[in-house]
């Protein structure tokens, strides 16, 4: 017998049973991720909300929805947890307590909102498999939903608080704001951020800025629709910027980028002299064991996994995941060439800090 095995420790039964307990839990709470997806997509949690305890008929009717998938779901929701049910009418009650987590109208507070990140992943699974063979990475081209799914992330909080609680992180940015200046997004997917501070800031000019044709497209039209005159949008490499700015934001998007630092460097140029950066990026930190207990930990390192690490990885680029926390945020801000930078956190957005920062 090795010597390996005969040192081994004793296996704590209880121990044992007591994780392949959790393990179950996963499993579980797994299949409820994609069915909280489907509810989330399909309405149901609004239609749930407004309505008195009603059966799968009732509910299907006034989703527009089959009622043998409605009725299947809410199964799984009743079994979940999520909803409750009283058998004698067959009807079905989502509680207040729950509706605040799964409802639009929670805003920045909806969970169920997240969830679809989670079908997002599982449709590449098998391509990071794959790179978890061969090395390199799963592209961009391969996730067609998320600028839309990014879309509905970042809406969720700036039109509640961009304006009035991530902009004043930045003293006297609100009257310059007013007053007007110029100012560019960084890596704008499909434009919502700039488009939120063009309304509320009329005599400002904005640019966004994105690699995406899809993304600024759904951007441009956007824009049209809104038939403001002080936003514009651009095809282009970050790494790349022309033009100079008074205030350059870039939100949750730095961490993804083939060239971080490159792009870090050409907006340090971009600013003018009393300019500010202004980002959003992971509230986490760049020690592992310091993210043990994280509320989200398990999902931004699995987001890294299937989004964050691999895309850029598969233009050879640097692959921060989640080496980018608050620790290597900061360090490369200043490597960048920005002498002060500040932290901030947001109530509502417990995924993200806002960094403030300036050349001089």
């Amino acid at each position: 017998m090795a010597a390996h095995d005969t040192d081994r420790a004793p296996v704590d039964r209880a121990r044992q049973e007591a994780f392949a307990g959790e393990v179950a839990d996963v499993l579980n709470k797994g299949v409820l991720a994609l069915l909280v997806s489907v509810g989330h997509q399909c309405g149901l949690f609004d239609t749930l909300a407004s309505l008195p305890p009603s059966t799968s008929a009732e509910i299907a009717e006034a989703a527009g929805l089959d009622e043998r998938y409605v009725r299947e779901w809410l199964g799984g929701m009743v079994v979940g947890g999520f909803v409750e049910y009283e058998p004698e009418g067959r009807r079905y009650r989502l509680p207040p307590e729950h509706a605040a987590s799964l409802t639009t109208a929670a805003g920045p507070d909806c969970l169920a909102g997240l969830m679809p990140y989670i079908a997002l992943m599982g449709e590449v699974e098998q391509q990071v498999v794959d790179c978890f063979r061969a090395g390199g990475g799963v592209p961009y081209s391969a996730y067609p939903r998320f600028q839309a799914l990014q879309a509905e992330e970042t809406a969720r909080v700036y039109d509640r608080a961009l304006v009035d609680t991530i902009v004043p992180l930045v003293p006297g940015l609100t009257e310059r704001l007013r007053d007007g200046i110029d100012v560019l997004d960084v890596g704008t997917g499909q434009g919502h951020a700039p488009l939120v501070l063009a309304r509320a800031f009329p005599a400002s000019r904005f640019h966004g800025l994105d690699q995406s044709h899809a993304g600024i497209e759904a951007a441009r039209a956007q824009a049209a629709r809104s038939g403001l005159g002080n936003l514009r949008y651009t095809l282009g490499d970050s790494a790349r910027i022309s033009g100079e700015y008074d205030l350059v934001t870039a939100f949750d998007v730095i961490h993804d980028l083939a060239r971080p630092a490159e792009t870090l460097a050409a907006i340090a140029h971009a600013l003018r002299d009393d300019g500010t950066f202004l980002m959003g990026d992971i509230a986490a930190s760049s020690s592992l064991e310091k993210n043990i207990g994280h509320p989200f930990g398990p999902a931004l390192y699995g987001f890294s996994v299937f989004y964050c690490m691999t895309t850029s990885l598969s233009t050879g680029g640097a692959g921060l995941g989640t080496v980018w926390g608050e620790e290597t945020a900061v360090r490369m801000l200043r490597e960048a060439g920005f002498a002060h930078v500040r932290a901030e956190s947001v109530e509502g957005d417990p995924l993200n800090v806002y960094y403030v920062a300036r050349t001089s």
